[in-house]
């Protein structure tokens, strides 16, 4: 028969609490109490050296009747059923709270599994199994750490202070691929300013009072320059607002995070970098291609390739792709692919090179096409191919005949 329990936080600040035990169970209960500015005594005829080592008052005796004298908290917490029930029926005649260690059906008080993140704690008291609330504890705790419990605190209309910055790496396109540390600041964020192919599926998750604003970055259609973006994630930081702005892959991987960052240094607004999966290698990995493979090439490069390799503004060195890296991963190439695959024959690499055309990489929605660099355009062409593509041109493209089925 479970019976209804009444939860709540005691303010133990300088309010005395009497241990009755010295071993290892005593221990952690004194040191719980400890944490929370309690004035312990603790009562054994032995006592652990770690235990007796803890700023305590520790009376090396047997528990007497009286002893729970201006306790407000009280812990039977010894290896003899007989002197806990002592301890607790003195608490009950004397109205104190009184958690027996040994029984929990017989005790007036539980001591809960606590989750702790940052300044928050969560306590789980699961009718008195222990095991049971230590699995929920770890479960939440793992919530916690990966924000994806609504914890995000609230600031006071008051408040002055500076905010502060992250720059965060979304992943290549599944929202299970963002870092642990990027899911936890989405969760504490104010404002996110948010790209095109960021994974927004976790915006859905976020407080309804968090700021979303899309800053586009879709090819050739910004709803945000980048110069808006730099402005406005330093305004609203130094409005004391907490901003996270949310990229696909990672931040310094084509995704001009490095002038976010100097606009921060250059306002004095903190701010840190959350690396992200970058596409380059995680999307052909999720297509069944690894970038290096022994015996195959030992090397690649990753490259812009959203202009036009004949055209002005191209700086790639398109002769040292062309003889140099085994494996090329071209990013944002698909309005060009014709130039580029034609620029790499010119400047020497083979027609019949492998290419292979990953579309909407580690989403449901993933396709790929494969070819040869000679035929890769037209063929991208005649099937649709439309971005976010990544292209890997290289002998490792062969390897998705056995990688990519399993």
């Amino acid at each position: 028969m479970s019976v209804a329990q009444y939860s709540l936080a005691l303010d133990m600040q300088g309010r005395r609490a009497v241990v009755v035990g010295g071993g290892v169970v005593a221990l952690r209960r004194v040191r719980g109490l400890l944490d929370a500015g309690a004035n312990v005594v603790v009562i054994a005829p032995e006592v652990i050296d770690e235990l007796a080592g803890l700023p305590v008052t520790v009376l090396r005796r047997s528990y007497r009747a009286g002893d729970l004298s201006a306790a407000w908290l009280a812990h039977a917490a010894t290896n003899d059923p007989e002197v806990n029930a002592a301890v607790a029926d003195e608490a009950d005649r004397d109205r104190i709270w009184c958690v027996r260690a040994d029984d929990a059906r017989a005790s007036a008080a539980w001591m809960p599994s606590v989750a702790r993140h940052g300044d928050m704690s969560v306590a789980v008291v699961a009718g008195g199994d222990p095991r049971r609330a230590q699995r929920l504890r770890a479960a939440v705790e793992l919530a916690l750490a990966e924000g994806t419990l609504p914890v995000r605190r609230h600031r006071t209309a008051t408040s002055s202070a500076v905010g502060h910055v992250a720059l965060v790496g979304g992943g290549p396109g599944d929202p299970g691929l963002i870092t642990v540390l990027g899911r936890r600041l989405l969760a504490e964020a104010d404002v996110v300013v948010t790209d095109k192919l960021a994974p927004r599926a976790l915006l859905g998750t976020l407080d309804p009072e968090v700021e979303i604003v899309d800053a586009g970055k879709a090819p050739h259609a910004h709803n945000l320059t980048q110069e808006q973006i730099n402005e406005l994630i330093v305004a609203r930081a130094l409005a004391g607002q907490r901003v996270v702005r949310l990229k696909g892959g990672d931040p310094f991987v084509f995704g001009r995070g490095g002038e976010e960052a100097l606009a921060c240094v250059r306002a004095g607004v903190p701010f840190q970098v959350v690396p992200g999966v970058t596409s380059a290698i995680a999307v052909p990995a999720y297509a069944g291609i690894p970038v290096t493979h022994r015996g195959v090439t030992q090397d690649f490069a990753v490259v812009s390739a959203h202009l036009d390799p004949s055209g002005p503004g191209a700086t790639v060195d398109w002769d040292v792709l062309a003889n140099g890296p085994g494996t090329l991963v071209l990013l944002m190439a698909v309005s060009h692919l014709d130039a580029v695959a034609a620029e790499l024959i010119k400047r020497g690499r083979d027609a019949a090179t492998p290419v292979a055309v990953i579309c909407d990489g580690t989403m449901p929605s993933q396709h790929v096409l494969t070819s040869t660099l000679d035929q890769v355009a037209a063929d991208a062409a005649r099937a649709g191919v439309s971005p976010p593509a990544v292209v890997v041109i290289g002998e490792v493209v062969r390897l998705r005949e056995r990688l990519g089925a399993a």
